[in-house]
C-alpha cells in the first residue's frame, strides 16, 4: 500500500535526525561551445537579439546539443572569430566542472572567406593564387596556433569531454548560381583545400586526445548545388554565403552529440 503523506514526512524527519542524506538532483552538465561562424550558427537567418556581429542562432549545433544533453550552455562562439579570438576572447567559463567543449577555429586564420569570394567573382577572375596561400596558411601556421588554442582548453577545462568541430567541402563540382561563377576547376581546389584543413585540424585534435568530427563525411550528398543543400551558396546577405544552413547545423548537430556522447 502506498505510504500516505504523513508517513512520508516522518521518513524524512528520521533521515535527518539519523544523518542520512536524502537524494539530491544531479546538477546539469556545464558546455561551453567555442569557435566561429560554424558554430555560432551563421547561415541559419535567425539570430539572438543581443548577439550582435556574433550572429549566436537558437538554431545552432551547439544549442540543439545542449537540449539533447540536459546541459547548461555557455555560447561562447561568435562569428568572424580567428583561433586567436577564441584563444583570448572565449574561454572564461571553462573551469574543472565543465563537462563538455566543442570547437571549430581555423577558417577565418586562412583567409578561406578571402580565397572564396574571389573565386566567386566573373571571369576573367581567378582565385588559384587565393587558394595556394590558403593551403600554405594551413601547412605551416596553422598547426602552431591550434596546438596552442587546444593545450590552454585542456589546462582550464581538465576534465571536459572536448570535441573538435570540422569545415565540409562545399562545393559538388556543378554550377548553378548564376549569380557567383566559381568554375569546376576552382571547386575542385577548394575542396581540395578543404580536405586539407580537416587532416590538419583532425592530426592536431588527436595529438591533444580531444574527439573530431570530420564534416566532410555527414555533408556528402549536401553541397551547394545539390538537391538537398545543407549550405548556403552566394546569399543576401552575403554573410550567409557558404555557411551552413538550418538543416546542416541540425546535420552537425547529430554528429557533434554522438561524438560528445562517445567519451561519456
Amino acid at each position: 500500500m502506498p505510504l500516505r503523506r504523513p508517513a512520508l514526512l516522518i521518513t524524512a524527519a528520521l533521515m535527518a535526525v539519523l544523518g542520512i542524506a536524502q537524494p539530491a538532483h544531479a546538477a546539469a552538465p556545464a558546455y561551453t561551445a567555442l569557435g566561429d561562424s560554424y558554430s555560432s550558427g551563421t547561415g541559419t537567418r535567425s539570430y539572438y537579439s543581443d548577439s550582435g556581429s556574433c550572429q549566436r542562432s537558437q538554431y545552432a549545433y551547439p544549442v540543439l546539443d545542449a537540449a539533447r544533453l540536459g546541459a547548461t550552455l555557455t555560447f561562447a562562439a561568435c562569428s568572424g572569430a580567428t583561433v586567436s579570438g577564441v584563444l583570448n576572447g572565449q574561454l572564461a567559463s571553462l573551469n574543472a566542472a565543465t563537462a563538455y567543449v566543442t570547437v571549430s577555429a581555423g577558417g577565418n586564420d586562412i583567409g578561406w572567406s578571402s580565397a572564396i569570394s574571389r573565386c566567386a567573382l566573373p571571369w576573367p577572375y581567378t582565385c588559384w593564387a587565393q587558394i595556394d596561400s590558403a593551403e600554405n596558411q594551413i601547412r605551416t601556421v596553422l598547426p602552431g596556433r591550434l596546438d596552442q588554442l587546444y593545450a590552454r582548453i585542456r589546462a582550464l577545462a581538465p576534465a571536459a569531454r572536448v570535441v573538435v568541430v570540422g569545415y565540409p567541402r562545399l562545393f559538388n563540382g556543378e554550377e548553378c548560381n548564376l549569380i557567383a561563377r566559381i568554375s569546376p576547376g576552382e571547386q575542385k581546389e577548394l575542396n581540395a583545400a578543404a580536405d586539407l584543413l580537416a587532416v590538419t585540424t583532425r592530426d592536431r585534435a588527436a595529438a591533444h586526445g580531444f574527439g573530431f568530427v570530420d564534416a566532410r563525411a555527414h555533408f556528402t550528398g549536401h553541397a551547394v548545388c545539390d538537391d538537398v543543400e545543407w549550405l548556403n551558396g552566394t546569399s543576401n546577405p552575403l554573410s550567409e554565403s557558404y555557411h551552413p544552413n538550418r538543416a546542416g547545423q541540425t546535420g552537425y548537430a547529430a554528429a557533434v552529440e554522438a561524438a560528445l556522447r562517445a567519451g561519456v
